[in-house]
């Protein structure tokens, strides 16, 4: 029988313009040179180390740069990792090497570096896939385990000469490369378009990108499946998204369409959910858990997810925010170790950035109860504090992982880093947290994390902050969410900080696009503001229409003294009152909770990065606007809700920290 490696022929690609085809040469120059003085199938190298910030603290971490424009000549940029562990144990990092320029739709060949001893060496770099002047990558390697064949999923589009995105619709067609021999050679690329692109699927076509799996337990042991997404569109738009699982019963050779989960836009044009690049993991029943980023719907700075019990075939229920795993819009990566069901070690990792803004504060997280729950932010371990990216994750060992990112101290696409960590570094599993009591109707008691402590209240006690760890965190409840409507926040603080951002109450997300509110002391500048960032109605692009509304004081109160405040939305003003003297401006229409999973966070930034260094005391939440009166009798009373009276949302006296 002919080697497949001979018999698959690579298809046609559009013409390349005259200044393509000139960059390219410029190129091959390049890499020619870096040929001739760095490549040989027997060469390896040791990449450059890596600062390695947070995660360097302890032992059980090393780190380095893996692709980098500066080692590598030929290419501006590499994006896009992707690893696998070969059946010979042989490491397969795999990259987008971008010739001319960062963007996404430019001269793109994919690139591989190998490692023999577990990412501690690495070969030079090999082109596996070259973009010939277009668009080659999206890597979603999978291993099967055996025959010991890696198969290559990737994406192509026509390229671009400038640094711009692939216009919409962008016609994307999914091709396949494989490797017989541990990864030195692969085949040629095969276009498996008709196999695997539905004819509606005909604007934006994503493999992974993310290493898939190879299922072992249940009916459907050694199936491989990852994953895909892709959009609609007719007439002058895109009319819908669709995540899918595509599976392989032939070790690769052929491929389904399994699972699908669709959803259209609405008649505003706007996604309630888009879920995008996702990633899987095989639970101990043999069902999938797939996880995927939130692009562009009204869950932005979550997870989204789904699972399927038939090996990839259907999805259970539609993808669905997953609570508390905050994360921006960026692909993250699954990886299940290699325990089993109570032996310790039984536990699903998530590599991403842990800020739901912004792409840094690369942290690994864990689940214990395949992927229900999540570990918080504060839990997870955090590998480093600078801008990160994209990421995927490999089982090196019985007791031992590898993380590959995107990473930078300017840009998280600066460079691609290969981090390896053991068991003992990530942790064991904590115990709960402790509990301060919620009075709220049918609410859990919230989170005391950090060690914040129980100190004297302005009624009974209260709880103190370090200004570095120490928080309050409400698990989600739907009757967080305040909505469009009116509201009043309540709460008595103290502090003598004189400097910093000092966070009150944080409900919602963080950043300039995401609804929230928000309310904090800013000695730096003298004053206590409140911020409400509210969402109505959707911008040209169907993203969520945001817009925001401060309201200030004119002086800081931070003399150490206990203070109370308000925050009142209500006929379109927003009224903010220290000690009952008010201030007010204009609010803005919309709902301040768009997100399904509304977080809520005392003395504490949303994305972990702004903290209290103070003391609390009576946090209430209304989901209505206060009268004067009212107001008068928490501030001098501290009385709780008279009976009959409309509840709280939340109700913290802050009593106890556990």
């Amino acid at each position: 029988m002919p080697s497949i490696l001979s018999t698959i022929t690579r298809t046609g690609h559009p013409p390349t313009s005259a200044p393509t085809r000139a960059l390219r040469t410029r190129r091959r120059a390049a890499l020619s040179l870096a040929v001739a003085v760095l490549v040989s199938p027997a060469v390896t190298v040791r990449a450059t180390a890596a600062d390695e910030g947070p995660a360097g603290a302890g032992g059980g971490f090393e780190q380095q740069v893996l692709f980098k424009a500066s080692q590598d000549p030929g290419y501006a940029c590499f994006r896009i990792p992707a690893v696998v562990r070969t059946a010979e144990g042989t490491l397969l990092a795999f990259a987008e090497g971008r010739v001319a320029n960062c963007g996404d739709a430019s001269d793109i060949d994919l690139v591989l570096k190998r490692s023999h001893d577990g990412g501690r060496t690495w070969g030079a770099l090999q082109v596996v896939d070259e973009g010939g002047g277009d668009t080659h990558g999206n890597p979603a390697p999978l291993v099967d385990r055996e025959s010991g064949r890696i198969v290559l999923a990737t994406t192509y589009n026509e390229g671009r000469d400038d640094a711009g995105s692939c216009a919409t619709p962008c016609d994307r067609t999914p091709h396949l490369q494989y490797s017989e021999d541990d990864g030195a050679t692969w085949s040629a690329p095969e276009d498996i378009t008709a196999s695997v692109r539905p004819p509606g699927w005909n604007s934006w076509y994503a493999t992974g990108p993310v290493h898939g799996i190879q299922l072992t337990r249940g009916p459907h042991a050694g199936r491989l499946v990852f994953g895909v997404n892709a959009e609609t569109y007719e007439g002058d738009r895109v009319t819908a998204n669709h995540a899918a699982l595509l599976h392989s019963d032939d070790a690769g050779r052929s491929w389904r369409v399994g699972a699908v989960d669709s959803w259209p836009t609405g008649g505003d044009r706007s996604f309630r959910q888009k879920p995008s690049e996702v990633t899987v993991a095989e639970r101990n029943d043999g069902s999938v858990y797939v996880n995927g980023r939130e692009q562009d719907g009204t869950d932005l700075g979550h997870r989204t997810y789904a699972v399927s019990r038939d090996g990839g075939a259907t999805f259970d229920h539609p993808f669905r925010a997953q609570p508390d795993l905050y994360a921006p819009m960026v692909q993250g990566a699954l990886l299940r170790e290699g325990g089993e069901p109570g032996d310790g070690r039984d536990r699903m990792l998530f590599s991403a950035p842990a800020d739901p803004d912004r792409r840094r504060t690369m942290t690994i997280r864990s689940s214990y109860d395949e992927g229900r729950t999540w570990e918080g932010v504060d839990r997870g371990k955090q590998v480093t504090a600078d801008w990160s990216g994209y990421s995927d994750m490999v089982a090196l060992s019985d007791d031992e992982a590898g993380l590959l990112y995107e990473g930078g101290a300017v840009d998280a696409r600066d460079e691609i880093r290969f981090a390896r960590f053991t068991d003992a570094w990530l942790g064991p599993r904590r115990g709960p947290d402790p509990r301060t009591p919620d009075l709220a109707p049918s609410a859990e008691g919230a989170a005391v994390l950090g060690g914040a402590r129980a100190t004297d209240g302005r009624f009974g006690r209260a709880l103190a902050f370090d200004g570095k760890d120490d928080a309050v965190r409400l698990p989600y409840r739907d009757s967080l969410r305040l909505g469009s409507g009116d509201f009043t926040a309540s709460l008595w603080f103290r502090y003598r900080a004189t400097s910093g951002d000092q966070p009150f109450l944080w409900m919602g997300g963080v950043g300039a696009n995401n609804p929230q509110m928000w309310v904090r002391g800013e000695p730096d500048r003298g004053r206590v503001t409140a911020l409400v960032t509210a969402a109505e109605g959707v911008t040209p692009e169907g993203r969520p229409a945001v817009r925001t509304a401060t309201v200030g004081t004119g002086e800081a109160y931070n003399d150490g003294a206990w203070h109370h405040l308000a925050l009142r939305r209500a006929g379109g003003q927003l009224r903010l009152a220290v000690d009952g003297a008010q201030t007010a401006a204009p609010d803005v229409p919309g709902t301040v909770s768009l997100s399904s999973t509304f977080g809520v966070h005392l003395g504490q930034k949303a994305d972990s990065r702004g903290w209290l260094d103070g003391a609390l005391d009576e946090v209430r939440v209304y989901d209505r606007a206060l009268s004067d009166a009212e107001l008068a009798a928490l501030r001098e009373t501290g009385s709780p809700d008279s009976p009959g009276a409309h509840p709280s949302v939340l109700r913290l006296p802050l009593d106890s920290a556990g």
